[in-house]
């Protein structure tokens, strides 16, 4: 398969390590949904997944009409391993020199926009910046996620030492690829009581599982259910920008899933699942038969256990529903925020725009401290109080006080009673496999399923994936671990739906988030559990900064803001397989980064 699953080569990274310019603005608007994954939408249809657009190989270029095609450089113009974005009529290309041969793809990351040209070329593809995403740079196919679309790849030719590009008008519009397709042909589609391929849950695990089925041509029933009443969306940004509606979250429209015969079963709650007869059966009875079963349930947020747990307006945020009420009792009053992690520290951000004030309840010494330690923590933490968010660390809730059933006081441990008509609570998650308990699937001690590196459960047939999972991660000795992030259920949904055609796939993808807050962004690498050093280059203070994250001689993770594309190019050079030294990044010197060092 593509270089994401392909055995590690030597890395070359041939960029020099480029400070950033003032070119980040664009990426939080696609987060607020503003530039949202579904600007590709003309006149309110869904247009990009047509026939004509799924540009295949043999013939990728409708009419001349429909094409353009210019000079866009001479070919001395860029060295190996650069990349240039070029004008191409009206619009722009990505042009990459690898190997001496010129590729032309589309230039913007399909995801949330990011510019391609500032990501990181090595080993035959390109990395986004922003969130790391790769694609192959001879098909423009996407090889490591997040997101769901690939790139437009565009002719080249040269002539008299010029390079020439031709491109569709509507590829150039598009900025993204959907890949081909199979189309469901069962005939039992749609109403009988067994299905081939049967999806618990759906979140980016889930989706990719089914998308990925019909990628490789599977083209048999696929049921996906889901507790929430949604097509599946874009969870990440609930959090983020707790304003936007489901039709802005939606990861694909509903035509989408009509044409591709991907059945989704929304407000479904599995409650047991019988491995032995391959049978599932629903809390209003319903029950489906399946060939292959993947589990995708992922967690459920922790509640408070305090006295007056029960009042009005204390909210997890799990659905964009709790989101929006969230915003709209936020409005002008006291919002108090329990829990410094990634999802709680989103929330308070966007909420001190709206709120009238944001108080935020944290147990530890400083924001984020397990994640990435007490330095950025205290960073993180000053610029929040910079912008007028209150912290009582070292402390937990001990009681919800309420007026009229409504809450009015949140009382803490260390006595202090703060004002609150609103409170959201972000104090970690569980597993959501509790109707797991009474089949053969194994659970380990706290609830996760745990899986090999081809995403199976202990029960043949029966594939698990998403937040719900451990599996051994391969460039840390295998080590079983959870990762709970976007970006890794996206790839554990490829994998398994690899394995459901028995394409023998392995889990090798390097886990990669961010968080955005006051719009500014954190990215993060690499897998730092038990880190007992950090090597911070750069200015915390101005926020602009990189940290390694350090086991005895070994880098584990990397964290950055203001310094793109570093995570991106330490992203790649872990996914080629070469450990990154302490002593490397204890210099400052950053020349092992481009290939060149030891």
């Amino acid at each position: 398969m593509g270089g994401c699953f392909s055995k590690p080569k030597p890395v070359e990274l041939k960029i020099e390590v480029v400070l950033p310019e003032k070119e980040r603005g664009k990426e939080e608007l696609s987060a607020s949904g503003k530039g949202s994954p579904r600007a590709y939408q003309g006149n309110g249809t869904a247009r990009h997944f047509h026939a004509e657009e799924r540009l295949t190989a043999p013939h990728p270029y409708p009419g001349p009409q429909d094409c353009v095609e210019a000079a866009v450089c001479h070919v001395k113009d860029l060295e190996n391993g650069q990349m240039r974005e070029v004008e191409l009529g009206w619009g722009k290309v990505l042009l990459v020199k690898d190997n001496g041969e010129f590729h032309a793809l589309g230039h913007k990351c399909p995801h949330y926009g990011a510019p391609l040209v500032k990501g990181v070329l090595s080993r035959g593809r390109v990395r986004c910046p922003w969130h790391g995403a790769c694609f192959n740079i001879s098909t423009g196919d996407l090889e490591d996620f997040p997101g769901l679309d690939s790139l437009h790849k565009f002719q080249v030719k040269i002539e008299k030492e010029k390079v020439y590009v031709r491109a569709s008008k509507q590829a150039l519009q598009l900025q993204r690829r959907t890949k081909m397709m199979a189309k469901c042909i069962s005939t039992s589609a749609g109403h009988s009581s067994s299905t081939n391929v049967l999806i618990v849950g759906a979140g980016a695990a889930g989706l990719v599982c089914a998308e990925t089925l019909r990628q490789e041509g599977f083209s048999d029933r696929i049921v996906l259910c889901t507790l929430d009443r949604h097509l599946p969306y874009d969870r990440p940004k609930l959090s983020k920008s707790l304003d936007a509606q489901p039709e802005q979250l939606a990861l694909r429209p509903k035509e989408f899933f009509r044409a591709y015969g991907i059945e989704v079963l929304t407000e479904a709650q599995v409650v047991t699942v019988d491995v032995r007869n391959k049978k599932v059966v629903f809390k209003d009875g319903f029950k489906l038969e399946y060939s292959k079963l993947l589990l995708a349930p992922g967690s459920s947020p922790k509640t408070l256990s305090c006295k007056g747990k029960e009042v009005e307006n204390v909210f997890t945020i799990r659905t964009p529903e709790d989101a929006n009420r969230v915003v709209r009792l936020a409005r002008g009053r006291n919002a108090v925020v329990v829990g410094a992690g990634f999802l709680g520290m989103e929330v308070a951000a966007y909420l001190t725009e709206k709120a009238h004030s944001v108080s935020v309840v944290e147990l530890e010494e400083t924001p984020f401290r397990r994640f990435l330690g007490e330095r950025v923590g205290r960073a993180l933490m000053k610029m929040f109080e910079n912008n007028r968010v209150k912290f009582y660390m070292q402390t937990e809730v001990s009681e919800l006080r309420a007026q009229e059933g409504k809450l009015k006081e949140v009382v803490l441990k260390s006595s202090k009673v703060v004002r609150a008509d609103v409170c959201v609570v972000g104090i970690g998650a569980v597993p959501a496999t509790g109707f797991l308990r009474q089949s053969s699937v194994n659970l380990d001690s706290r609830g996760f399923i745990p899986v090999n590196k081809m995403m199976q459960t202990n029960v043949p047939g029966v594939f698990a994936a998403g937040d719900a999972v451990t599996f051994p991660l391969a460039w840390r000795n295998n080590r079983k671990v959870n990762i709970p992030h976007w970006q890794m259920a996206h790839a554990q949904g490829r994998v398994a739906a690899q394995n459901m055609l028995a394409q023998e796939a392995e889990i090798s993808t390097v886990p990669y988030l961010w968080t955005a807050m006051f719009g500014k962004s954190l990215r993060y690498a690499g897998y730092g559990e038990g880190f007992d050093d950090v090597i911070i280059q750069g200015d915390l203070e101005e926020l602009k900064f990189v940290a390694f994250y350090t086991k005895g001689d070994e880098v584990i993770a990397v964290a950055s803001m203001n310094y793109d594309p570093i995570v991106s190019k330490v992203a790649e050079v872990l996914a080629s397989g070469r450990a990154i030294r302490k002593r490397e990044v204890e210099t400052g010197d950053m020349s092992w980064l481009t290939g060149k060092g030891s």
